[in-house]
């Protein structure tokens, strides 16, 4: 059997709009139950993510992705509406897709994009 050449695709706005997803899950699981997702469920929603939206990146991403989560989720706990699970499912459109009209989730990627840039900026990947 022959191995395939896996095309990774995610770009810098790419990973911050997947980053942004996982936070919004993050804080998701943490209004309805006080706990972050558990890593079977984070990576399951990386893979949901990926598959709608066409991306593909490797193992060691998604997870570095997924830990990466929750230290991003933490920077919105307790500040309105991002403590509100009803706020928070608002700014989902269907399982896989953020609602990027909402100032909310534009304030996500925006923290996510920035972080990403200076992530890859500062020579880390």
């Amino acid at each position: 059997m022959e191995m395939q050449d896996l095309h990774y695709n995610l770009g810098d706005e790419a990973r911050a709009e997947l980053l942004a997803y996982l936070v919004v899950v993050q804080l998701i699981a943490r209004a309805r139950t006080g706990q972050w997702l558990e890593p079977a469920h984070i990576c399951e929603s990386v893979l949901l993510w990926l598959c709608a939206n066409g991306g593909n990146c490797g193992a060691r991403e998604r997870s570095d992705l997924s830990r990466l989560s929750v230290d991003m989720a933490e920077r919105f706990l307790g500040l309105p509406p991002f403590d509100d699970e009803a706020s928070l499912i608002q700014m989902i459109l269907a399982l896989t897709r953020l609602d990027y009209r909402n100032a909310n989730v534009k304030k996500i990627v925006a923290v996510c994009g920035d972080y990403m840039t200076h992530r890859h900026g500062a020579g880390q990947s």
